[in-house]
């Protein structure tokens, strides 16, 4: 184990919230057909008291700290904060789609000594990243921004989502990624709206095309391996919980809300109303989070898949319980393994059937 490992293992362990995502606001330049958040702004937490969280998080042993949103530059303060967060020693890694910042920006940046600047970019073709966003010329000054920053020596990931809207365009977004000299990751997640509506679930991508994504080394590394029939698992993983969210890692809202994580909108306190070790440490529903294991999990602790899979427990939260499957996940583990995970075996089904459906698993006709 690597020593980054190590350390996230001990902080899993402990439970010390090693690592926060900070929303700072839900204001956005873009419209992103994707996008699972509401972009009015409720009442964000003011400059002052966002410092005063920082403060906290220095103090609760935090070390990773995530800036996102919404469009973290529409934030007049996102510097100052920033300039608070490195004088923590917090290591910054910063959420954007990029289209405000400039070379000025991105100096500023530079001397900052940001770890990582992840930008959103969903094509290498610009009439379909900005059909995504619906922000005219974003392709273009998101493009132009990841040149700038990387003149500047920062460490920049292209980050994009897979989705029907940029269906097959992945290789050549890959391709872009590396002829600008950055990293490139690619997640075919979408994520229910945090309101609850699943409407956006449409966008998720049929199973036909998770299967070549799963099957491209570039992509997944050793394939081989990565597609390999899931081993059995043992008496160990079943008393584990893979999952970082609330054990080493939480979310925090720009009202102040506390989760366990971005994609788990389970409410446990709010920072404007107490102190964030108070609700790390004796929230009910946080705790409740940390006591599952996955011999408490329905169906998936039953499941050949039940160590390998990337079972999202705010996913599952989603679809009504926490301790249940996640759909998608299920239909990422049948795709990338060709075996029937127990969720479809419970439900008498060959395979998952996700295109126009939003990602359910449909219960097709066994052949007679």
């Amino acid at each position: 184990m690597s020593l980054m490992g190590e350390v996230g293992q001990t902080a899993f362990n402990l439970g010390v919230p090693l690592a926060v995502h900070l929303d700072i606001t839900y204001r956005c330049n873009e419209r992103c057909v994707h996008c699972y958040l509401d972009h009015d702004d409720h009442g964000e937490m003011t400059t002052a008291e966002i410092k005063g969280v920082l403060d906290q998080l220095a103090e609760a042993g935090v070390f990773f700290l995530t800036f996102s949103g919404g469009e973290v530059f529409l934030r007049r303060d996102f510097f100052e904060l920033v300039e608070h967060a490195r004088r923590l020693m917090f290591n910054v890694k910063i959420k954007t789609n990029a289209v405000m910042i400039g070379e000025k920006e991105a100096k500023r940046l530079r001397a900052l000594n940001i770890d990582t600047m992840q930008i959103s970019l969903y094509s290498h073709r610009a009439e379909v990243h900005d059909a995504i966003t619906k922000l005219p010329h974003s392709f273009e000054r998101t493009v132009k921004a990841i040149k700038f920053l990387h003149d500047q020596g920062l460490r920049v990931t292209i980050a994009n989502v897979l989705m029907t809207a940029n269906l097959g365009d992945h290789y050549g977004t890959q391709k872009l990624a590396a002829e600008l000299g950055v990293h490139y990751t690619l997640d075919p997640t979408i994520t229910p709206m945090m309101d609850g509506d699943m409407g956006v679930l449409e966008l998720r991508i049929p199973g036909k095309e998770l299967e070549e994504v799963f099957r491209n080394p570039a992509l997944v590394g050793n394939q081989e391996e990565f597609c390999a029939p899931p081993p059995l698992p043992s008496a160990e993983d079943l008393e584990g919980y893979s999952c970082s969210a609330g054990h080493s890692f939480c979310y925090i809202s720009p009202y102040g809300d506390v989760f366990p994580c971005v994609q788990f909108p389970l409410p446990t306190g709010n920072v404007r109303q107490q102190k964030f070790l108070d609700i790390w440490n004796f929230s009910p529903q946080m705790n409740e989070v940390r006591s599952i294991q996955a011999r408490d999990l329905t169906t998936c602790s039953s499941c050949s898949h039940v160590a390998s899979c990337t079972r999202c427990p705010g996913l599952a939260y989603m679809e009504g319980n926490m301790r249940g499957p996640s759909t998608a996940d299920c239909e990422k583990s049948f795709y990338r393994t060709g075996v029937a995970t127990a969720n479809m075996l419970r439900l008498g089904l060959e395979k998952p059937v996700s295109a126009g459906r939003g990602g359910q698993l449909i219960q097709i006709q066994a052949a007679v």
